[in-house]
């Protein structure tokens, strides 16, 4: 990401990984006793181990939060999703991670769908992005008319572990006039999908050869037949070209 001129991107959309790994609790343990017993994410990435002592990973989110800050045009934003837990006693909202950055607004993702085998839990059902925005940033036309929790049913059938809904992605891409759309955690290449559909340019980053190449294909497939809808039409850009980045933040 380093290699990106400064202020050339308009948006920035992204999910890192949370860090799940690293529990006081028996969040990410296998067995009955789990709250994530029969996830994918208890295997972990395939080339990120999910589990960094917590104020290496928050230096490291803040590091790649500044350079996705530094890239971002006078009007840009920064779409910036994450989860909030409980780690001994203690509430990690990762404020400690986005202090300094001007944060707008917060909004709620709630995740239909999802499992719980742990008695003393509640069902986990949302999570946070951050839109962290320069000074120029606007919504598009009548998209100031969305609320501020969204409703979107979680990713089931994508081998990716951690996947974005691609219609998640599709509202706030379409809720921008951003022509250039960057990803630095790429994974299975929502965001390019989501951007094609919407007619804009993308950047993907991404340090998996495995999930590089599921998002070359699943790119493949989506030009003979696209996974999203359109409704609004007049959040159509023209496409100028594509390029899928198969190298990590530097």
């Amino acid at each position: 990401m380093k290699n990106i001129p400064d202020k050339s991107i308009g948006l920035v959309v992204t999910s890192p990984p949370y860090n799940l790994k690293n529990s006081t609790g028996n969040g990410m343990k296998d067995g009955r006793g789990g709250k994530w017993a029969n996830a994918a994410l208890q295997n972990g990435y395939s080339h990120h181990n999910d589990c960094m002592p917590h104020k290496e990973y928050v230096k490291w989110q803040r590091q790649c939060l500044w350079q996705m800050f530094r890239v971002l045009k006078e009007d840009g934003a920064i779409f910036y999703n994450h989860k909030w837990r409980v780690q001994g006693g203690l509430l990690q909202d990762r404020s400690d991670i986005v202090k300094g950055f001007p944060v707008r607004q917060i909004i709620i993702w709630r995740r239909k769908g999802g499992l719980n085998f742990n008695a003393g839990y509640f069902l986990p059902t949302y999570e946070v992005i951050y839109l962290i925005a320069k000074p120029k940033f606007k919504l598009a036309p009548k998209a100031n008319a969305y609320g501020d929790v969204w409703e979107f049913t979680q990713e089931m059938k994508n081998p990716h572990p951690a996947a974005f809904p691609v219609d998640l992605i599709t509202r706030i891409i379409s809720s921008t006039n951003a022509s250039v759309i960057l990803d630095p955690f790429m994974g299975s290449g929502t965001t390019a999908i989501a951007a094609r559909a919407l007619k804009r340019d993308y950047i993907g980053i991404e340090i998996s050869p495995q999930y590089c190449e599921m998002a070359e294909q699943r790119i493949k497939r989506n030009t003979l037949h696209s996974e999203i809808v359109i409704v609004n039409q007049s959040s159509l850009f023209p496409i100028q070209s594509e390029s899928l980045y198969k190298n990590g933040i530097n």
